[in-house]
């Protein structure tokens, strides 16, 4: 019924948010002017009205509606076609044999039973849905006018849904869905389960449904456009063990494997319908598709799926048929079988003629077993596969009987097959064009200009989950959304739109960043290339509610950046550093503040939202604190055992309980929702060894015990430093024999405000010390203390009173003295301990007011914190609206800057506009290193035409050099190999921190203030942070904290001993609020720092 009066009831601060994520909201639980009720009210049983010639992936969709009403209400609506005692719409099918492979024929028929229909009840009737031309009532209420579907009629994937009175006789008013196709109606079916309250994770997610008795569609006309890329599918892949393990003990195997049949793919098929996808490359490794069950393939087609082939599955054909059921016919090899391939493929086309509408087709051929052709070269390869593709669309014009152009057809151009495209490999101009990223999320060829005209257009072939060079990342979500959004922004803006399929692995755990890839695709103006926090929120708020909706998208940002900055696999004990800038314990410090603020929230919540909380938000934040836990811990017995303490056994412990906790939560994931999860957290995660391939089972990294019952031979109490190895008193490989000094790194007023030093125990008795500055202004956290076998090491801050300092200039170093009673026999041995404290004391110039000052032989600043944008020296066409943008929550600890817009082709230096940085240093130095921390992006416009960039250093009194440095930071492709070093950069999400790729060398003849001007020549080139090198950085993860900024840091006050006091500005002055990770670091540091 018409609702005329809003109700005299508040608003639900829910309703506003439960619509689907992103589209326009046409559903609301108040009551409002013009408003249908469609649940609640007069309203017992709600009807939802279907024609007899409908589509039945429709229906089937349709009848999924009616079960959310009975999720959300408690009562499940029924579903008619207006006919009594009408019996389920059928779809009916030949099932193919797969006892014979190789010769293809059908055994009989068979059917799938629609949903089952209910006696018409006209009254009852609150939706109708149909799609236009295939719907008699829809077709009846557009030849009367009723609805008006020209805006979406001829549309790909188009809906128009409205409110229309008398639609049919006996129903005064309803919600009217019209599709443009069977999937247009499908999505505006799903479009109202979404917004009423059914997540379309409800089961693999075990979202939880917002209960409601009052529902009512709004009164306004939705007219929902074609989707911003054609096809948006997900790639099953990997699979074992997790997935294939889960399906093993769900359903009984097929024919040839695991219970890959009917029962799993509909659960998958729905969730892409919901998901507004369409696409789908199903399971290879251990499968068959259309072979394991020979329901699987009509399957899809009734269920509206657009079905594929990966990238190594020519014409519809598995991976493992031909080496199954043609293995004594011949090698896997064109040149030298192309007979009996050709009927392979032949069998392929005969078998999926008969769901052709709902199928894209891959064309070409890779190597046995997805590898690359071998045996020939390069120039043969080119004529052999230019020759299969020709004689594969005439298989497929012959056997469908159709004109090839109007086939959809795809050639992926995966590793190697891209370098043939380089070497003059044609493709026919209707063939999509599906270029491939790294797999690891960087997108490696994007469409030129002279190929967006293509009549096939282009893709991506994107991977969330991989398994090769340079490791496998298969365990759980390791991607960040921001990252995503930019790559997939700039496939957009070059025309790659045609077809974006994911690599999701087993599925499970992907959660997030599937509903992100999808939304992107499905509108990608609607979620511009900075929206990821904005739609993490209304991810969050569709899940679980707009309570905590703010909290979780954090903790979602924030896990993508903290997980996809070096993949889970490939953390060690040696990627942080336990001895410079405070880097590893830095990083646990983000890890244990997001596994805090990830249990806060699930302890607020309803016990029905938990499990979907901690499967998509709690799990990864307790996973990974444990990873990064077990690497550090073990990095820290490595450091502990070289100096010989006592520790390092305690650190075995942690290590050794640590390890269990990841059992438990392993267990805790088994036993979730009475095991109904249980293998997918099988994958294995720890224990890589340099090796790409998995272990076989979890493994700890390799430890050292140190024997305790006897002291050391240098004593009972040892001392050890920040940025050392090394330990005194005694002997090691790291310092002087016998030498009892360890110095600091150095301090002065703009570099950070402490350092520290370690006492320990190498003994076995308690024992006292006593350190003492020779200056009273220099500062310790804590002066005395007792340390032995049983007691815990001490960390002591040093830092130093500016204000009663020597005034500059001034340099000089500090020994702090330690004494302790507990020396016996090592005195004749050894002296009693030192530790240095170098000391500068100098200021800037009193005209350097903004920029960034050298301090402890470095110069490092984040990308985005530039002082101005540099108008392009000559203007042209190429850059009018040309300029630099602030890519936000992204990279490796904060954002980046890159060049804007997104399409904007290749640039020169006289054409680009420049970054610019002001610099004040103080090392009078022949000459610095300047690395460019930036995007592990890729050579995407060819090698030819390289990623590039300009770079100077000059004193800030000079003009701007007309012929700066110009950087390729990217080799060329050869064959399956990547450029060089990009293994580094993969693994680091970064060009910059291993080898010389993006370093530069300029002259520093004076003390002064410098300019320091990038200028990035095209897009992809994100620059995240710049690391000037005087000599004094030390090996690290991140590089150097951010240097101290003149006119918006403080002397004394700028913390800088990690990354975690970095500012998040985009220019100087203008701050934001720190997080809750970074105050609380910095109010542990600023405590230890204060006590003396």
């Amino acid at each position: 019924m018409l609702v005329g009066t809003a109700k005299a009831a508040l608003w639900l601060a829910f309703s506003a948010t439960v619509s689907a994520l992103g589209q326009e909201r046409i559903i609301s639980f108040n009551s409002s002017s013009g408003a249908l009720q469609i649940a609640g009210g007069a309203i017992s049983k709600g009807q939802i009205l279907v024609s007899g010639n409908e589509y039945w992936g429709v229906i089937r969709a349709a009848s999924d509606l009616a079960l959310d009403f009975g999720r959300v209400t408690s009562t499940n609506y029924t579903l008619s076609n207006g006919n009594k005692s009408a019996a389920p719409t059928a779809y009916v099918y030949k099932p193919v044999n797969n006892l014979n492979n190789t010769y293809f024929s059908t055994v009989g028929t068979a059917n799938f039973t629609g949903p089952a229909y209910s006696d018409p009840s006209p009254s009852d009737i609150v939706i109708i849905a149909g799609t236009i031309g295939h719907s008699t009532i829809i077709d009846d209420l557009i030849a009367s006018k009723a609805i008006d579907v020209s805006a979406v009629k001829g549309k790909w994937e188009s809906f128009t849904s409205q409110i229309v009175e008398n639609p049919v006789p006996g129903c005064s008013s309803a919600l009217v869905i019209a599709g443009a196709d069977p999937r247009g109606t499908i999505y505006g079916i799903y479009d109202i389960s979404e917004q009423i309250g059914v997540s379309p994770w409800y089961f693999w997610a075990d979202s939880p449904v917002r209960q409601n008795k009052d529902i009512f569609a709004l009164p306004v006309k939705k007219v929902q456009g074609s989707p911003t890329v054609k096809y948006r599918g997900f790639f099953l892949n990997d699979e074992q063990p997790a997935l294939t393990n889960w399906v093993a003990t769900h359903w009984e195997n097929t024919l040839y494997g695991a219970g890959y049949g009917p029962a799993f793919y509909s659960l998958i098929f729905e969730l892409l319908l919901r998901l507004r996808a369409n696409y789908l490359w199903p399971t290879l490794w251990g499968s068959m598709f259309e072979v394991d069950d020979p329901a699987n393939q009509p399957l899809a087609d009734a269920f509206e799926i657009v079905l594929g082939t990966s990238h190594t599955e020519p014409l519809m054909r598995a991976q493992n048929e031909f080496g199954k059921f043609y293995k004594d016919k011949g090698p896997w090899a064109y040149n030298l079988n192309n007979g009996t391939i050709d009927d392979y493929f032949r069998y392929g086309i005969q078998r999926a003629k008969p769901y052709a509408r709902n199928s894209l087709w891959t064309v070409g051929m890779r190597g046995t077993g997805d590898t690359q052709i071998e045996g020939l070269g390069v120039d043969h390869i080119v004529t052999m596969l230019e020759t299969l593709v020709k004689n594969q669309r005439q298989m497929m014009a012959d056997g469908l009987g159709v004109e090839i152009t109007t086939v959809p057809q795809t050639w992926c151009l995966y590793k190697e097959v891209m370098t043939y495209v380089f070497a003059g490999l044609t493709i026919p101009d209707d063939v999509t064009l599906l270029w491939a990223d790294d797999n690891w999320g960087n997108v490696r060829r994007l469409p030129l200009l002279n190929e967006t005209a293509r009549a096939g257009g282009a893709g991506i072939y994107y991977h969330f989950d991989y398994v090769g060079d340079p490791r496998d990342y298969k365990w759980i979500n390791t991607i960040q959304l921001s990252k995503t959004a930019e790559q997939m922004h700039m496939a957009a803006s070059r025309g790659a739109d045609r077809i974006w399929i994911v690599n999701v692995g087993d599925m499970k755990a992907l959660e997030i960043p599937i509903s992100h890839f999808f939304d992107l695709g499905y509108d990608t103006k609607k979620w511009g290339v900075d929206s990821a926090g904005d739609w993490a929120k209304a991810w969050a708020t569709r899940e679980f509610g707009p309570e905590h909706a703010g909290e979780t998208a954090e903790i979602m940002m924030k896990y993508g950046m903290y997980s996809s900055r070096r993949k889970f696999e490939l953390v060690e004990p040696q990627t942080y550093s336990v001895l410079n800038y405070n880097e590893a314990d830095a990083v646990l410090q983000q890890w244990a503040s997001l596994r805090a603020a990830a249990q806060a929230i699930y302890d607020k919540l309803d016990a029905a939202a938990q499990p979907a909380f901690f499967q998509t938000v709690l799990h990864p934040a307790l996973a990974g604190e444990i990873v990064h836990k077990v690497n550090v811990g073990g990095a820290k017995n490595s450091l502990f055992a070289g100096q010989k303490r006592n520790s390092a056994n305690e650190m075995i412990n942690y290590v050794l309980s640590i390890s269990e906790e990841d059992y438990k939560l392993t267990m805790r994931w088994d036993d979730l929702l009475d095991g109904k999860w249980k293998h997918f957290m099988d994958q294995t995660h720890l224990g890589y060894d340099g090796y790409w391939q998995q272990p076989m089972r979890n493994t700890l990294p390799a430890m050292t015990y140190v024997q305790t019952a006897l002291v050391s031979l240098a004593g009972h109490v040892g001392v050890g430093v920040e940025g050392l190895n090394a330990t005194v008193q005694g002997d090691d490989k790291y310092h002087s024999n016998s030498g009892n000094n360890l110095a600091l790194p150095p301090m002065d007023p703009y570099g950070p405000v402490t350092r520290w030093f370690d006492i320990f125990s190498r003994g076995t008795k308690d024992c006292t010390w006593t350190a003492s500055p020779e200056q009273p202004w220099v500062k310790l956290s804590q002066s005395t203390g007792v340390v032995g076998p049983k007691g815990s090491d001490t960390r002591v801050y040093v830092s130093v009173d500016w204000a009663s300092a020597p005034k500059a200039p001034y340099s000089g170093t500090i020994n702090i003295n330690f004494t302790t009673p507990c020396q016996g026999l090592d005195r004749y041995g050894y002296a009693a301990p030192k530790v240095q404290l170098p000391v500068s004391i100098r200021a800037v110039a009193s005209n350097f007011t903004q920029g960034f000052v050298e301090s402890d032989g470095h110069v490092a600043i984040s990308g985005s914190h530039f002082k101005a944008i540099i108008p392009p020296a000559s203007a042209s066409s190429d850059n009018t609206n040309v300029t630099y943008h602030k890519f936000v929550n992204y990279g490796r600890s904060g954002s980046g800057v890159g060049l804007w817009p997104l399409n904007t082709e290749k640039l020169t230096v006289a054409t680009a506009p420049a970054l610019e940085y002001d610099l004040y240093l103080f090392t009078n130095s022949t000459a610095a290193n300047v690395t460019v921390y930036m995007s592990p992006a890729l050579n995407y416009l060819g090698d030819w035409n390289p990623l590039e960039y300009g770079i100077a250093l000059y004193p800030k009194s000079e003009a701007a050099p007309t012929n700066p440095t110009l950087v390729r930071p990217v080799g060329v492709t050869v064959g399956a190999n990547m450029p060089a070093g990009w293994g580094y950069a993969a693994a680091d999400s970064i060009w910059g921190k291993t080898g010389n790729y993006t370093t530069s060398r300029f002259a520093v003849p004076q003390e002064g203030a410098y300019t320091l001007r990038i200028w990035a020549l095209m897009p992809g080139i994100v620059v995240q942070k710049v690391v000037v090198d005087l000599g004094g950085v030390r090996p690290s993860f991140f590089g150097p904290p951010e240097s101290f900024l003149v006119g918006r840091d403080i002397v004394g006050k700028y913390d800088q001993t990690s990354f975690l006091s970095e500012a998040d500005t985009i220019t100087a002055g203008d701050g934001t609020r720190p997080s809750k990770c970074k105050r609380a670091w910095l109010a542990a540091r600023a405590s230890a720092a204060s006590r003396n």
